[in-house]
């Protein structure tokens, strides 16, 4: 599938450690997947966890989802040996945890580079810093650089900001983050959302994320996924106007006019943009089914 109309409403963290969950990830309805060997593995099992994610992701089995796979720091004592096993197998993504500078990045992007098997891995950041989130319109311009991913867990953690439904202390960490991945024409996808047993908290904060403008939402529970992929996906309502946008646009065209009406609004060839964009992701959603 063209990475530039993949979805991206789902984006399910999986324990590169738990054999079970990478088999089940296989048949989950996910649009991508991250599979974890930083904060979802424990200190005695990441050089287990190293070995079993890179034989599982050669093997193969995850059919269109996309996959992405987050390295331990560079800092840490675990970074770079993750990175050397994971590109033997030439990953579609690796994402670095808390990169605070596109120096970082292109010092991946440098090792990829090198690789023969990696001419086609992108590179993913997580933004969970406040420097991360100030540098993220740089960072966002990397090469190979494809995706932001927000943390806010331990973005509030630095913050020392209190958890509200409303996020009124993410907005501005989380709207500059999305402007920067605009500018640099990448994906941003939204933090993650912890009671993964509240479905109307997770449903809120769904629609907050895709109101904003985010590509989707980071999971922690395969019980998420409904939620997320039916709150990023555009509505039949939404469907329905795009093509009659479409259509009253074309019509006017036709008689030599620049604008159209459609349910008492004036429909710009930007608004065409617009509903040209959710029809094709609408349609690329259908192919993965």
């Amino acid at each position: 599938m063209d990475t530039a109309a993949r979805p991206y409403r789902s984006v399910l963290y999986i324990p590169g450690s738990k054999e079970r969950a990478l088999e089940k990830a296989k048949s989950l309805p996910v649009d991508a997947i991250i599979f974890d060997l930083e904060d979802a593995v424990a200190v005695d099992e990441k050089v287990n966890a190293r070995k079993l994610l890179a034989g599982t992701l050669a093997a193969g089995g995850y059919g269109q989802r996309a996959q992405i796979v987050r390295l331990n720091g560079m800092d840490s004592q675990w970074g770079a040996d993750d990175l050397e096993a994971i590109m033997e197998i030439g990953p579609q993504a690796v994402l670095l945890p808390k990169v605070e500078s596109i120096a970082q990045v292109e010092t991946i992007a440098e090792r990829l580079d090198a690789h023969p098997a990696c001419a086609d891995t992108q590179i993913w950041a997580m933004m969970e810093t406040p420097r991360g989130i100030l540098n993220s319109p740089v960072i966002a311009t990397a090469h190979r650089m494809a995706g932001i991913v927000m943390g806010t867990n331990d973005l509030a953690k630095e913050l020392n900001c209190r958890f509200r439904a409303d996020r009124l202390p993410m907005q501005n960490a989380l709207q500059t983050c999305l402007m920067a991945a605009r500018a640099a024409g990448i994906v941003c996808i939204d933090g993650v959302y912890n009671a993964f047993k509240d479905d109307e908290g997770l449903q809120a904060e769904c629609d907050q994320g895709r109101d904003l403008g985010m590509d989707g939402k980071t999971l922690i529970h395969p019980a998420q996924v409904d939620i997320a992929n039916a709150a990023f996906a555009p509505s039949e309502a939404e469907i329905d106007l795009a093509r009659r946008q479409i259509a009253a646009f074309e019509a006017a065209e036709a008689e030599g006019q620049g604008v159209a009406v459609v349910d008492g609004k004036i429909v710009e060839n930007l608004h065409i943009v617009t509903a040209k964009a959710t029809l094709a992701k609408a349609e690329a959603i259908a192919a993965l089914a």
